[in-house]
């Protein structure tokens, strides 16, 4: 048996790893997009590093675009397998895709146009809705918890990461020549204590862990400070600036954490009388899918469902539908929030938000989250004066805020408790995926000083035996 890392491999998107058993079956774990990897992403993007036809299996943890992003190319390369998740990611996970090929629609006849300005030839979207719908029937439903048999010595069964909702860790079961092997997959971790979403569950002893590494070398700040640290942004900007507060926001998790804290500020009577527009048609499905599944929510949500039956929405709260509604946002003057997609701000609306707002010294971009470095939230995140938009240079005049404490990743603690269930010496191997390098040679060394004596960080591509 065998692990292959073709994602996510010193680097935090494009997660895919591939498990080959000695009979030759094949079992892809996540099947992600590279995102915000500059001029290296479309390259990464279009070649797998294996054969879609060879694959027997799809593992989806959740259903984030850089952990199922490629799954209709996949299906359009040659894949007819099961894909195996839970309910909520099944959900999410169809108008996400759906969503993501609308975008690479628009921005290939974007870049197209420039192309032929350039007497070059055009170029092609990873897929299209017709591929995206003959990916969505393969998609199977597994519940959290159980042991599911999907082929002659070989199960599966999630557990609950905490990340969004219907978001798992993955673990697998192979008996192979009489001998059983477990590999776990973590996913992308939660955090504990999160505001809306479960803690992650423990899970049974394995024998190799595939664990994601993002904040393996940092503490988050206190989640439940986040109100008043938004309020605070809300009042320098929006009342004291007369400006526009900018917020780049992934629609699924993000959005609605924005959402519930804005929320709860407007129940207690301190959210300043500023219209709020949530600028992502996708943000208004996933919040709708979101609040289909209360069952993933934890109890203090539970609590507050009693008296507040809709805690993501308060008055002056507005979804934006169409373009021109969007195109509006940018031409009024006055004070407002725009919460928009995508969190890295490297796609969606919130490009062009940023675009129009960029040059102005009494607006703020707030980033919430994660940035790569290379995309366009992690090149204001480092505090870059000129960054580029559309091919075109723009100065930034606009504040630049950060709120760290609302990732959805877990932290060092959170992830050194994830693995508290483990006993350390009954790990053969330990494989530290979706990280920056030098945050997880860092994480490496902690895990060593904890007991665990083989801790690897794969490069892209690379191969590995499993005993």
């Amino acid at each position: 048996m065998k692990i292959a890392f073709h994602g996510a491999a010193r680097t935090v998107t494009g997660s895919k790893h591939l498990l080959t058993l000695d009979n030759g079956t094949r079992v892809l774990l996540d099947c992600g997009m590279f995102q915000g990897m500059g001029k290296e992403t479309e390259s990464l993007n279009s070649d797998f590093g294996f054969d879609p036809h060879e694959i027997d299996y799809l593992l989806l943890s959740h259903a984030h675009i850089d952990h199922c992003g490629l799954i209709p190319k996949l299906v359009k390369e040659g894949f007819r397998g099961k894909i195996y998740c839970t309910p909520p990611t099944k959900d999410l996970a169809a108008i996400l895709l759906e969503d993501s090929a609308d975008i690479q629609r628009d921005d290939t006849k974007f870049i197209n146009k420039r192309r032929a300005k350039q007497h070059l030839p055009p170029i092609e979207p990873l897929y299209t809705e017709a591929d995206v719908a003959m990916a969505l029937p393969l998609f199977n439903m597994v519940r959290y918890g159980e042991w599911k048999t999907i082929a002659p010595g070989l199960e599966v069964c999630y557990t609950d990461a905490g990340h969004i909702i219907g978001s798992a860790a993955v673990h697998v079961r192979v008996t192979e020549n009489g001998k059983l092997t477990q590999l776990s997959f973590s996913g992308d971790v939660g955090r504990y204590r999160d505001v809306i979403l479960r803690s992650p569950e423990v899970f049974p002893q394995a024998d190799y862990i595939i664990l994601e590494s993002t904040y393996g070398s940092s503490l988050h700040e206190d989640v439940f400070n986040t109100p008043d640290q938004l309020l605070g942004w809300i009042e320098k900007t929006c009342v004291e600036k007369k400006g526009k507060l900018i917020i780049p926001a992934f629609s699924v998790g993000r959005t609605q954490e924005l959402l519930y804290f804005l929320n709860q500020l407007s129940l207690e009577r301190r959210l300043p009388h500023v219209p709020v527009y949530v600028d992502s048609p996708l943000s208004r499905e996933a919040t709708e899918v979101v609040k289909s599944h209360p069952e993933t929510f934890n109890s203090r949500i539970q609590k507050v469902l009693k008296i507040d039956e809709d805690p993501f929405d308060f008055e002056g709260m507005q979804f934006i539908k169409t373009v021109d509604e969007s195109k509006q946002l940018n031409e009024r003057p006055q004070p407002c929030i725009i919460i928009s997609a995508s969190g890295m701000a490297d796609a969606g609306r919130v490009k062009h938000h940023i675009l129009n707002n960029i040059g102005d010294k009494k607006n703020t971009i707030l980033l919430v989250g994660y940035c790569e470095p290379n995309s366009l939230g992690g090149h204001l995140m480092a505090g870059r004066k000129s960054v580029r938009i559309f091919g075109d240079f723009y100065d930034v005049k606009a504040e630049v805020g950060t709120m760290h404490s609302m990732s959805a990743h877990g932290d060092y603690d959170d992830l050194c408790q994830f693995l508290a269930c483990q006993h350390p010496r009954d790990v053969k191997r330990l494989f530290l995926v979706h990280g920056e390098y030098d945050v997880q040679q860092e994480f490496q060394r902690r895990l060593i000083k904890k007991g665990f004596a083989d801790v690897v960080i794969p490069e892209q591509h690379q191969v590995f035996g499993l005993e």
